[in-house]
């Protein structure tokens, strides 16, 4: 086994917030907007945002799909509450928008796109996006809404505010091709792109994130039950050590493997295949 390179979590976040800092004041911006999920990867980005810039300067937005009837029975949202209660968030700069209405609306139409209104009635939809056991390809498609939905709420936000979009990808994601084309990949700036997810969680405890969400699952928020380790089929942990193997020192799958890594070609694999990701739009 080895290991990942060690970082200094205090230089590491120094570097970041001078980052966000030239990034704002070059653009001559002041205002962030930024969607948290309850999960370890928003809460050091919005962290570290805070820290940049005044806590008045961040808006902040969480997008489930739909909430409960008593807000304390949504996890996710209790998890925001402590990180905003943390960080000093305003009151009137947090917002909570479900977006089960829109994203369902955008559903309804795909559903139904090329039907004259007679066969929407006789016939109902062509497709079918709640049933029981669909594919995995069209529970993505489905996902991919919910992210590009969240997208167009964000990038709203921003024109409103006149706010720059903060990211929240992760450099494991990145050459994973975990995200969704123009949804959770659309941002203005991004703090922790150039960390792994180990990394991140060492960032996480020296910016004393609250425990309740550097325990919590790494979650899309796809759909009911989505892990994103339950879609890889393997832990951010090993992936990690794969990708710095393979892509930082070069070294071929079949060395990767000797170094006790089995997962190595799975890993790897989904990185290439989703590598045109990171290469379109396709020009002249």
């Amino acid at each position: 086994m080895t290991s990942l390179p060690k970082i200094n979590p205090k230089s590491e976040t120094a570097k970041i917030i001078r980052f966000i800092k030239k990034t704002f004041r070059e653009q001559k911006i002041e205002k962030a907007v930024i969607g948290l999920s309850g999960g370890i990867d928003s809460a050091v980005s919005f962290t570290l945002l805070t820290k940049a810039l005044k806590p008045k300067q961040v808006i902040a937005l969480y997008l489930p799909y739909s909430m409960p009837l008593f807000k304390k029975k949504d996890k996710n949202y209790q998890n925001i509450q402590k990180l905003l209660k943390k960080n000093r968030l305003p009151e009137k700069n947090f917002f909570l928008v479900p977006i089960a209405r829109p994203t369902e609306k955008i559903l309804d139409a795909i559903k139904t796109a090329g039907m004259s209104t007679w066969k929407k009635i006789v016939y109902g939809a062509n497709e079918c996006f709640t049933c029981p056991n669909i594919s995995v390809k069209t529970k993505t498609r489905a996902g991919n809404v919910l992210a590009r939905t969240r997208m167009v709420l964000l990038f709203d936000f921003a024109k409103k505010y006149d706010a720059l979009v903060c990211g929240t990808e992760n450099k494991s994601e990145r050459l994973l091709g975990y995200f969704t084309r123009f949804g959770d990949q659309a941002s203005d700036i991004e703090p922790i792109t150039s960390l792994f997810k180990s990394q991140v969680y060492e960032l996480a405890k020296f910016l004393k994130i609250p425990q309740e969400i550097i325990a919590s699952k790494p979650s899309a928020g796809l759909w009911e039950g989505q892990t994103d380790e339950g879609e890889f089929g393997f832990t951010y942990e090993e992936a990690d050590q794969v990708l710095h193997q393979y892509f930082d020192k070069k070294k071929s799958i079949k060395q990767i493997k000797k170094l006790g890594f089995k997962n190595a070609g799975a890993i790897i694999k989904r990185s290439l295949i989703n590598q045109f990701k990171k290469e379109t739009p396709y020009s002249l």
